[in-house]
């Protein structure tokens, strides 16, 4: 059998490959899907690249699978591990922060001001994958992002670095780096002016260094053996297709609810009249990770966040039922009450993640009476909401679990409304066709629509 592309999801427990032809037409489709455990403890990612082949190729009835080109995304051996290091935490740290989240990265410290030596210690014991320095707008303060390149050069790691801070200092900042074993990127300042993000350049940077660097991760050495294509962190990949969504639908946000995380991706501009009365800039493609919300690994969280009474009144079930359910929890859900529960705690997932992610409404007093302000992002544009991931795309109440988001808004948050359409990745394949959408835009795109089952 003969394919264009396969696209592998080279997880940290599981390797997902879909299959995909027609890519360079005007009728792309989605073939199969086959699946193994990822290979990365065993030293060879590519065992169970090739799991997840043979497993393609069962489930699709042939005995080999011939494609033009392998490409892939990945959360595996700790996905994209970034520090972050800005000057002022509500200016250049935060876009700088939003660049990284937003290309998908899993940021391990944040740091403001001058690097203390506490600060370097951790660094050191993060080894991450990438370290963004930023700091003072254009024509601006100097001397910090100066001063905290030199104490990470002093640490001569074989990370490479990326520098989005001001201006001025950027000839300063290849002398630094110019015979250490980093690699030094300089890109565009991510928060320019007073005011401004411009995280853009560093997000597609970050996410082309992750490709050019995620080959010496461990257990990912031998990739290139059989990837051929682009490599991006997995929730970058989401962020990929639903910016491609937005284009083509308008403002939307997108829920994948995991089994460690829920990560949320909002793509919009907001409504003018909240814009006019916003604290500071939000980016219009925003995402948020929040690592205690996940309806396997981080079970025990959300169980403890919804309260044990509450789940054993709404699931009409005893307190020793409830032990038994959290005791034996598994990754997948095999019976209704199993269902239920899962459902429980995706609820709360979801409504915690929108919560934390969309902003609010603050009303202020001072001697000229009361005066409101917006703080954070807002969501009330938004036109659809999109759920993949295990959770978001297989459980049999998925769409009421969307619903209650507008539902839940207690008249200060910047939700969405209720008008807002609910859309399901039911083929789960949002992140393959974000790395592909590289590559094939419009056939990603048309792909997508299917699998949300928009005409």
């Amino acid at each position: 059998m003969k394919t264009n592309v396969l696209v592998a999801e080279i997880g940290s427990t599981t390797t997902v490959v879909n299959a995909f032809d027609g890519v360079n037409g005007t009728c792309p489709k989605f073939l199969g899907q086959g699946q193994a455990p990822t290979s990365v403890l065993e030293g060879d990612v590519n065992i169970g690249l090739k799991g997840a082949i043979d497993d393609l190729k069962r489930n699709l009835n042939v005995e080999e699978i011939e494609y033009d080109e392998l490409i892939a995304t990945s959360s595996a051996a700790g996905g994209l591990r970034m520090t972050v290091h800005g000057l002022v935490y509500d200016m250049t740290v935060r876009a700088a922060k939003e660049a990284a989240l937003g290309a998908g990265a899993n940021i391990k410290q944040i740091t403001s001001g001058r690097l203390r030596r506490t600060d370097i210690k951790k660094l050191q014991e993060i080894n991450p994958n990438i370290i963004l320095i930023a700091g003072g707008v254009d024509y601006g303060e100097r001397d910090t992002a100066i001063e905290n390149a030199e104490k990470i050069a002093d640490l001569d790691l074989d990370v490479p670095v990326i520098y989005a801070g001001n201006i001025e200092n950027q000839e300063e900042i290849k002398l630094i780096f110019e015979n250490t074993k980093s690699k030094l990127y300089i890109v565009d300042n991510v928060y320019p002016k007073i005011d401004q993000l411009n995280i853009e350049p560093t997000r597609r940077v970050i996410q082309d260094v992750f490709e050019e660097h995620i080959i010496h991760a461990p257990g990912m050495t031998k990739v290139r053996e059989m990837v051929n294509g682009p490599i991006i962190p997995t929730p970058g990949a989401v962020m990929l297709a639903s910016k491609l969504l937005r284009e083509e639908l308008g403002d939307l946000i997108t829920l994948d609810v995991g089994g460690a995380t829920t990560d949320l991706h909002s793509v919009t501009e907001g409504s003018e009249e909240i814009s006019r009365i916003l604290i500071s800039p939000e980016p219009m493609a925003k995402r948020t990770v929040e690592g205690d919300l996940g309806v396997y690994v981080n079970m025990r969280n959300v169980v403890d966040r919804i309260g044990k009474d509450e789940l054993i009144s709404t699931l009409n079930i005893s307190k020793e039922e409830l032990d038994s359910l959290i005791e034996n929890h598994k990754p997948i859900p095999s019976t209704d009450l199993e269902r239920s529960f899962v459902e429980e705690l995706a609820l709360e997932a979801v409504l915690t993640a929108v919560d934390r992610h969309a902003g609010k409404l603050r009303h202020l007093y001072g001697p000229n009476g009361k005066k409101t302000v917006a703080e954070g992002k807002d969501l009330t544009n938004v036109k659809y909401i999109v759920g993949t991931g295990g959770a978001l795309t297989r459980l049999p109440n998925r769409i009421n679990i969307m619903k209650q988001i507008a539902l839940s808004n207690k008249g200060n948050s910047l939700y969405p409304n209720k008008e807002a359409k609910i859309l399901v990745d039911n083929k789960y394949i949002m992140a393959s066709l974000g790395v592909l959408s590289k590559r094939y835009a419009e056939a990603a795109l048309s792909l997508l629509k299917k699998s949300l089952e928009i005409q």
